[in-house]
């Protein structure tokens, strides 16, 4: 975990407020208030079902709340589409794998670099032209550990390097703001570790915020912790102070936390 983690008084950096979301009169996100400061790690946990997936595709625009609002750095970012959102530094790695097979990773990280630009629209036409994004695409390559895999289709990949990869990628908008959906999922042991420590690695100078049902990741990784239920915070704090908490425990943690 961070070792310092902001006072929590500063204005934080994604904040929502009453936000709810409604499907055909069922409340999936109910009245949630959350704060996610600078500079932290936070997790969004719960059971099936508790709104964790809603909320998240709340934050990142790809859906539109029923009331209540997303304010990010400053910005009221409610209702705004993902391509609205991310110029102001949000990234998101999903949690089902989206790559394209036949193409080297070397090339995922360029054609990620080259979207600001507008170059990643003529992809096609301007290969040559993206070469100018090499340098920066082994270096992040490099942070995940597939330096040496540049050349390489994503085909190639085996699972938790192809999640490694897509960090990459994300991590290519430069954000301020890193959303991460299930980082581990279907994950081994190792390759769940190795994830950890590279998270915490490419989680310095920004901050992340990330659902898992792995509690051994949000122990390893949360500064801060919110447990979401029926679409509402049950609990939030430290994840010492969370996974003590009785609730918790009945709603959740106790049935899958050693």
């Amino acid at each position: 975990m961070h070792e310092e983690v902001p006072a929590l008084t500063a204005t934080p950096l994604l904040e929502t407020r009453s936000l709810t979301k409604e499907f055909r009169g069922f409340r999936a996100v109910s009245g949630v208030d959350l704060a996610v400061e600078r500079g932290t790690i936070h997790a969004l946990v719960g059971p099936n079902g508790a709104g964790k997936t809603t909320l998240f595709n709340l934050l990142t625009g790809f859906l539109t709340p029923t009331s209540g609002t997303v304010h990010f750095d400053g910005h009221d970012i409610t209702g705004k589409a993902p391509e609205q959102i991310a110029p102001l530094g949000i990234a998101r790695s999903f949690q089902i794998t989206s790559l394209f097979e036949a193409m080297t990773l070397q090339e995922h990280l360029e054609l990620a670099l080259a979207s600001p630009t507008g170059l990643a629209n003529q992809w096609w036409r301007s290969v040559a032209r993206l070469s100018r994004f090499r340098k920066r695409s082994l270096e992040l390559l490099d942070q995940v550990g597939l330096a040496d895999r540049a050349g390489a289709p994503a085909s190639s990949l085996a699972y938790g390097q192809k999640r490694a990869l897509e960090l990459a990628i994300a991590m290519a908008l430069d954000p301020k703001l890193l959303l991460l959906d299930e980082p581990t999922a279907g994950m081994g042991l190792e390759d769940v570790d190795r994830t950890i420590g590279l998270v915490k690695s490419l989680s310095a100078g920004r901050t992340v915020v990330f659902v898992d049902h792995n509690m051994h990741v949000v122990g390893s990784l949360a500064d801060r912790v919110t447990v979401l239920q029926s679409g509402q915070v049950l609990a939030e704090g430290p994840y010492d102070q969370v996974r003590a908490d009785e609730r918790v425990i009945t709603a959740y943690l106790g049935a899958v936390h050693e």
